[in-house]
């Protein structure tokens, strides 16, 4: 089955409908693109084209599925299960299609097709997956699974289909599943809401500047672009600061006028709690309640037990476990790291004969460049002369991925795109033949939501014979025309992290798309593990060079890269695990206890206070208002970054012990994990690679934290 039927993540954000137009012959949706790999043909793609798509994939869907269900024939794997496997393509490419420029383009009229099909998707699923007649056939099959799937992999697939169509709802009543069906249609429609009134506050919420001498500490490339920000803005001769959606805002570090940086910081932690048109609030309430509702309804004391029952952690209490395990390290060693900032705060004060300040969140990052500056002899501004995008991405990324697997890229300049600053890469495989698409958009937009993720535009399916075309976003602020793009060593990790996703989806070589989809839990686990090559001394070697003469970044300063790895950690292990440990909270709330909309910033506060990760320094990473990842596929799930990395910190510990960057490890890699995707138990797959259950030792070593013994 198609796999947006089953992806939380999609299912909340595509949606849409309304426009009228589009005649069937121009409309390129409604056949498949005749372009290499079925690569998308933006350059013919109108806005106006998807509602006629969509009404008739969903017409075409719909009758497939009553075909499978009303089939006189018993039930077997083929005319059921594999059928099913095979419906919905229209409608799966349209959506597909929709989602993915909603989050690296989106426009007010796609933004009116998301509002518009948000309920009327939402109701096409549970059409599906609801439908008696439907489950009887899959019940079947599932009941004789041992005899009628032709191999494991097809088993697993039928256990897939009734387990979802289960957590669907297939088993309630008619009352239930009518009830079932409303709750999905206003989740689908809050969470368009949510999207889109997070994007405009990023976009309403810009800091402007009167005058240039206000933004001392920024480079000459970030006045300018800060300029260009403004004179869009219509406020030509001011200087506007767009957001991004993380709490601590990139500026921080660089501005030397405390008076900004603060209101730079509170701007970015008043987003969704303004009163104003995108005040979020009320929305995160009520999508707490009804999802409190469907675990009720499903048999599931809270939305949290629902969702970890299908991740690899399976339980809530296994989850709260691993946090609290951490949370006191990292309390611990933020307020070591506090200590020193304020020393630092202390002296800097009076060598400039002012009284000094208690250290505050928007301090943090300004001071800490600073003191990594002092400990370790680099700052950001040393490294960026040597962090050219262009070279990371071909020099750095790929050249690690052509190291460890064999593959290589060509960039292609014939394929349309969605925008002109996107990039198009053929990828080809050991034997020389083609593998994959890949789209790297990597600049920051207004139309852009937050963050950096990974989506396909096309999926690897031998049932039809097609090949991935993957796209990786990132959000690295555009500097004015001319100028280089230079990255922070943050974006640089986020670019190799992402590749990982980009990797891991097309390496799949499952037989079934529906087994593509790998537990939340598990997934960021394999792009996790890709981070290490960002500053692998072969790897770095051969990316980071100045952006001017070509000089390899000297030696001495690749050395010191690599000592600060652990500075700062304290700090970005509780920002992190603060955010998480108030998702669980929030998701572990039974019915009748959700926050009131007035209620939402004082129960984030309690849960922080509650758990001894209160620090006013250190803010969580994001704040429920414009916590996005929980309004979408992360519903508790955000501990998943943490679960994930003590797989990664364990697998890494097996490659460097088994050689490190070489096609051996590569080998072994694609063979047992990333060309697995979910075709078998996730656990199963780390266990077979490196050989033990996981160990925790790794992370807390990475991370230099020291968990107190009971």
């Amino acid at each position: 089955m198609p796999a947006y039927r089953f992806a939380p993540l999609i299912l909340s954000a595509l949606l849409a409908t309304g426009l009228a137009g589009a005649q069937t012959s121009d409309n390129p949706l409604l056949t498949v693109s005749p372009l290499p790999l079925h690569y998308p043909q933006f350059d013919k793609l109108r806005d106006e084209h998807f509602a006629p798509a969509l009404d008739q994939g969903m017409a075409e869907q719909l009758a497939e599925v009553k075909a499978i269900a009303e089939n006189p024939a018993a039930p077997t794997f083929d005319n059921t299960i594999l059928a099913l496997e095979k419906s919905g393509r229209l409608l799966s490419r349209t959506t597909t299609l929709l989602f993915n420029l909603l989050g690296a383009d989106a426009n007010p009229a796609r933004q009116q097709l998301q509002t518009d099909y948000a309920a009327k998707l939402a109701a096409q699923r549970d059409a599906v997956l609801l439908n008696p007649r439907l489950f009887a056939r899959v019940e079947a099959v599932y009941a004789a699974r041992d005899k009628m799937a032709p191999n494991a992999e097809a088993k697993r697939l039928v256990e897939r289909y009734r387990r979802d169509m289960v957590r669907a709802g297939a088993l309630l009543n008619d009352a239930q599943k009518t009830r079932m069906k409303a709750i999905n249609a206003e989740l689908a429609t809050l969470t368009a809401s949510f999207n889109k009134a997070v994007l405009a506050e990023v976009n309403d919420s810009a800091v402007v500047v009167d005058s240039a001498d206000e933004l001392a500490g920024l480079s000459p490339a970030q006045i300018a672009a800060a300029a260009d920000n403004a004179k869009k803005r219509g406020l030509d001769g001011k200087y506007a600061i767009a957001l991004l959606n993380t709490t601590i805002q990139p500026f921080e570090t660089d501005l030397q006028n405390r008076a900004l940086r603060e209101r730079l910081h509170r701007a970015s932690v008043a987003r969704g709690a303004r009163g104003n048109a995108f005040d979020t609030r009320g929305t995160v309430s009520r999508v707490i309640a009804l999802r409190q509702e469907r675990a009720a309804l499903l048999g599931y004391a809270t939305p949290a037990a629902f969702v970890l029952e299908d991740e690899t952690a399976q339980s809530a209490d296994t989850v709260n476990a691993l946090l609290r395990k951490l949370a006191p390290a990292a309390m611990a060693s933020a307020r070591t790291e506090a200590a020193e900032l304020q020393k630092l705060v202390d002296s800097d004060q009076a060598a400039k004969g002012q009284p000094s300040f208690s250290l505050q969140a928007w301090d943090w990052s300004y001071y800490a460049d600073k003191l990594r500056s002092a400990k370790y002899g680099f700052d950001e501004s040393q490294l960026k002369p040597y962090l050219e995008i262009t070279s990371v991405l071909e020099r750095g990324v790929f050249f690690a991925a052509q190291q460890l697997y064999g593959i290589t890229f060509k960039r292609r300049m014939d394929l349309p795109v969605y925008r002109d600053d996107v990039r198009v890469y053929d990828v080809f495989d050991t034997n020389g033949k083609q593998l994959a698409i890949f789209i790297a958009d990597l600049y920051a937009r207004p139309s852009k939501r937050g963050g950096a993720w990974m989506n396909s535009y096309v999926s690897q399916n031998p049932l039809e014979g097609t090949q991935p075309v993957v796209a990786n976003h990132l959000n690295i602020p555009k500097p004015p025309a001319g100028e280089p793009t230079l990255l922070t060593w943050d974006e640089v990790n986020t670019m190799f992290h992402e590749f990982g996703h980009a990797l891991h989806y097309m390496f799949n070589q499952g037989r079934y798309p529906s087994l593509a989809r790998v537990p939340r839990d598990f997934v960021e686990y394999p792009s996790q593990v890709n981070e290490v090559w960002a500053d692998w001394p072969s790897v770095l070697a051969n990316y980071a060079k100045h952006y001017q003469t070509g000089a390899p970044m000297p030696r001495e300063l690749l050395d010191k890269v690599a000592r600060a790895k652990r500075f700062n950690q304290g700090y970005a292990t509780l920002s992190y695990l603060s955010a998480a440990i108030v998702d669980q909270r929030l998701h572990q709330l039974k019915p009748g206890q959700a926050p009131t909309a007035d209620g939402i910033v004082d129960f984030e506060a309690q849960v922080l206070k509650e758990e001894g990760v209160d620090f006013g320094p250190v803010p969580p990473r994001y704040r429920l208002p414009y916590f996005s990842h929980i309004m979408g596929g992360y519903s508790a799930g955000y501990y998943a970054y943490i679960w994930s990395e003590v797989l990664d910190a364990d697998t890494v510990e097996w490659l460097k012990a088994n050689g490190g960057l070489k096609r051996a490890n590569g080998d072994v890699l694609r063979t047992k994990l990333l060309s697995r995707g979910g075709a078998e138990d996730a656990m199963v797959l780390f266990r077979n690679l490196v050989g033990h259950e996981p160990d925790i030792k790794p992370l807390l070593e990475r991370r230099g934290l020291v968990v107190q013994k009971p």
